[in-house]
């Protein structure tokens, strides 16, 4: 770690109860949660909150936020080459729709059960999306951001690496839609072990997680490598590899106690919608905590939620702030001070904030009290 990010990556202000109060952060102190260290912090796709998702300039900035760790989607090149993006469908976050010479490859395509239509990663070389420009994915929400589109293109995992080697921090890779990828012969998890060994992390200590909604790849990496692994566990639903199978299996099983104890045979530890923790009800307000995360540390599982974002729209009704009937609302930032304070309260070990400096800047006034 960095001299920058041991002793300034906290002097942060948090606005809380409408006073401003300066903090300093030292990394991996001890705070009020009962484990005895300080929740890791997560850039979800980089700061996401203020700039293009997946691309340098967004993990730049989530580690000038303070974050622990990047966090690379990877999805797979027609070479076989691993690249950060949410989805293989680029149509949403790149200037692709805007490059006649790929008109043609615009194509429907089933991906884990779902007719998806677009321009997909795997039907290009590197060499080809090196052509193709980032762009907001969400300008209604995040409209700041457009002023960075065009600007960059999609990174390699390599380069993110590289970014976060440079500046002390890990990286927290999540393998997208591994099962379709196995069926098209550009399986994720072989590269993605190799990119990691070809930078020198390949042991427990490094600073590395690799997570995934699907759970055979996870199993499978545990028999292959010694790198701590996330099993994430959705909202609802269930792990595509097993509605593939048609087993029945669910996240909700997944999140028993006995399920979880399943999970620790084969996982460091879980990354968990923050509804898995902190419910909500009809109304679109939280209601009372469960016992998941108490249930899942009594297994030997760390637990990692996703994803905080700032925005009214993205936050429980009760952490909303403002007038709805404003046009701005929506995008209007609300009481995520609050809702990460309520998630802290939990004794979670790590959380995944499209604003990582938030996120850090509630941790440092956490550990002055």
């Amino acid at each position: 770690m960095t001299m920058i990010r041991k002793f300034v990556a906290g002097a942060l202000a948090v606005i809380a109860g409408g006073t401003v109060a300066a903090v300093l952060i030292q990394p991996g102190s001890a705070t009020a949660d009962k484990r005895d260290r300080e929740p890791i912090v997560i850039g979800h796709r980089g700061a996401s909150a203020w700039r293009p998702e997946h691309t340098l300039l967004s993990y730049e900035t989530a580690i000038g936020l303070g974050a622990d760790f990047i966090e690379p989607d990877l999805v797979s090149t027609k070479d076989h080459i691993l690249v950060a993006r949410h989805e293989n469908e680029i149509g949403g976050t790149t200037d692709v729709a805007d490059h006649p010479e790929f008109a043609s490859r615009r194509t429907t395509k089933t991906i884990d059960g779902v007719a998806v239509t677009g321009w997909f990663t795997e039907d290009f070389t590197l060499a080809e999306l090196r052509t193709l420009r980032a762009k907001e994915r969400i300008p209604d929400l995040r409209p700041e951001s457009t002023a960075f589109n065009g600007l960059v293109p999609i990174p390699t995992f390599d380069e993110v690496i590289d970014l976060a080697q440079r500046h002390g921090v890990g990286v927290y890779p999540e393998t997208k839609h591994p099962t379709y990828f196995d069926s098209i012969g550009l399986s994720l998890e072989e590269p993605l072990l190799a990119t990691l060994a070809r930078h020198g992390w390949r042991k427990a200590s490094d600073p590395v997680f690799i997570q995934s909604f699907e759970t055979a790849n996870i199993r499978d990496l545990h028999k292959k490598t010694k790198l701590r692994l996330i099993q994430l566990v959705n909202g609802s639903g269930a792990p595509y590899d097993h509605v593939a199978k048609g087993d029945g299996f669910t996240y909700d099983q997944m999140v028993t106690p006995a399920g979880l104890k399943d999970v620790a045979s084969y996982a460091y530890g879980v990354g968990v919608a923050t509804t898995r923790i902190l419910p909500v009800g009809a109304d679109g307000r939280t209601v009372a905590p469960t016992t998941l995360v108490r249930d899942a540390h009594w297994a030997h599982l760390d637990v990692h939620t996703w994803t905080v974002r700032p925005e009214n729209s993205q936050l429980p009704v009760d952490y909303r702030r403002g007038d709805p009937a404003s046009p701005v609302y929506a995008r209007a930032t609300g009481d995520v001070t609050g809702y990460f304070n309520k998630l802290f309260d939990q004794n979670i070990d790590g959380v995944f904030s499209d604003d990582p400096g938030i996120a850090r800047a509630v941790l440092g006034a956490r550990a002055l009290h």
